[in-house]
């Protein structure tokens, strides 16, 4: 067997396979063999034509069959020997069948050889998450919005209010029109952006008022001029947080005002906590791909640029809307998608360099940390689902995963900035 190793791009390459007879005969014959039992010849009995009527009829089949079975079983014991790190399956691109040779040509894609730039000497700020009295009753209070009751009440509407009243589409006279009137319009005005015209009209109203708006967001493909009368304000009351209401909205899980507010700040804490470090993450991505632009192959593109499609669709519960383009979306995503591409290039030379691997130890020790967090978790029951053929890879590369983020975290320099946690609204 020989072999020829051409450098198409550095993403790219394509292998010649030349074969001589004695590699390749005997899986021509075994294929002749089978044709010539299958294949039904007029004049002749099933099994009894001429060898050399099936390869006439036959030839080009036989020989396509043989080509894919020699490529496949030689191409991973070259790609082994040379050294090669393919990125997508590999194609036969041309065939040249002679009785005693056959020359195979391959194309496929390569993980690109590429050196990481020394990174020690970079630096990152790292935000370091301040969780205050006023964000914990600020997340109950949003909490307790699911169990409160909305009251008309006879004052102006605040920001935090629900204004109801019917809305007429004004014409360019500024009169109204009943055939463009929406009846018990609800606007909830927090829920609305702060420079909404709507909102800022609407604050500061009363039940019986009549506020004419202009509607000139970029938004619209031109403005428009709204009258709304208002029928009615609505304020959101917040129940008292008891210990009773404690164990209502918990389902038991909490006795006491105490606990559920000690709970409370400890998910905002491990949630931020968690954020910091996703954030910091993708700062030293970003800061790795810059100084290192690798080539990413293209199959490695697609691939991601598809999970970034489902990722979208499920969002959206499944299914895209009528109308959707796909293929417009895989467009816009496709820069994302390289950088996903070189990113997953850049994490696995830094662990090649430096030799990280996973033991069975290493399993050991994450279910352990991972049975901590809750009492309900037995530690060697989530042992022997990581273990699992089921759950085995995925643990494996989430581990993989955080002994790199280490390893960059320890020859980079972090400082750390406190910064207030932002508000949320629901």
């Amino acid at each position: 067997m020989q072999k020829n190793i051409k450098n198409v791009s550095e993403t790219e390459q394509e292998l010649e396979i030349i074969l001589s007879a004695e590699e390749f005969g005997t899986e021509y014959n075994q294929e002749l063999e089978e044709a010539k039992r299958n294949i039904q010849i007029k004049g002749f009995r099933k099994g009894h034509a001429p060898a050399g009527l099936i390869k006439k009829l036959a030839g080009p089949s036989i020989e396509a069959t043989v080509a894919e079975k020699m490529a496949s079983k030689y191409f991973g014991e070259i790609a082994d020997a040379e050294k090669i790190k393919p990125a997508s399956r590999a194609q036969i691109i041309d065939v040249a069948f002679a009785p005693e040779e056959l020359k195979i040509t391959l194309a496929y894609e390569i993980h690109p050889e590429f050196e990481v730039k020394d990174f020690s000497g970079y630096t990152f700020t790292q935000n370091r998450y301040v969780i205050t009295d006023e964000d914990i009753t600020r997340e109950i209070n949003l909490i307790l919005k699911g169990h409160g009751t909305l009251n008309t009440v006879d004052e102006a509407a605040l920001s935090t209010d629900t204004v109801i009243g019917d809305v007429y589409k004004l014409n360019e006279a500024g009169e109204t029109d009943d055939d463009q009137k929406t009846d018990n319009h609800h606007f909830t005005l927090e829920y609305l952006p702060e420079e909404n015209p709507f909102r800022k009209a609407l604050t500061g109203k009363k039940a019986g008022e009549s506020v004419d708006i202009e509607n000139d967001e970029k938004e619209s493909a031109q403005p428009s001029r709204f009258r709304v009368v208002i029928s009615e304000i609505k304020r959101l009351e917040l129940p008292e947080l008891t210990d009773e209401l404690v164990k209502e909205i918990t389902g038991g899980r909490f006795e006491s005002v105490t606990d559920f507010t000690a709970d409370v700040r400890i998910q905002l804490e491990q949630h931020f906590l968690l954020k910091s470090d996703e954030e910091l993450l993708e700062s030293l991505s970003a800061k790795l791909i810059e100084e290192n632009p690798v080539p990413a192959p293209n199959s490695m593109i697609a691939s991601f640029s598809k999970m970034l499609l489902e990722n979208a669709k499920r969002q959206m519960g499944g299914s895209f809307p009528k109308g959707f383009d796909d293929e417009q979306f895989r467009l816009a995503m496709k820069p994302n998608a390289e950088k996903h591409a070189q990113w997953l290039m850049i994490s696995q030379k830094i662990a090649e360099d430096a030799t990280l691997s996973v033991s069975d130890d290493d399993i050991k020790a994450y279910a352990d940390k991972e049975a901590e967090k809750s009492e309900s978790m037995d530690a060697e029951e989530i042992l022997k689902t990581y273990l699992s053929p089921e759950f085995r890879d995925y643990i494996t590369d989430t581990i993989l995963k955080e002994k790199i983020y280490n390893i960059i975290k320890s020859r980079v320099t972090i400082t750390e900035e406190e910064k207030s946690i932002p508000v949320r609204q629901e």
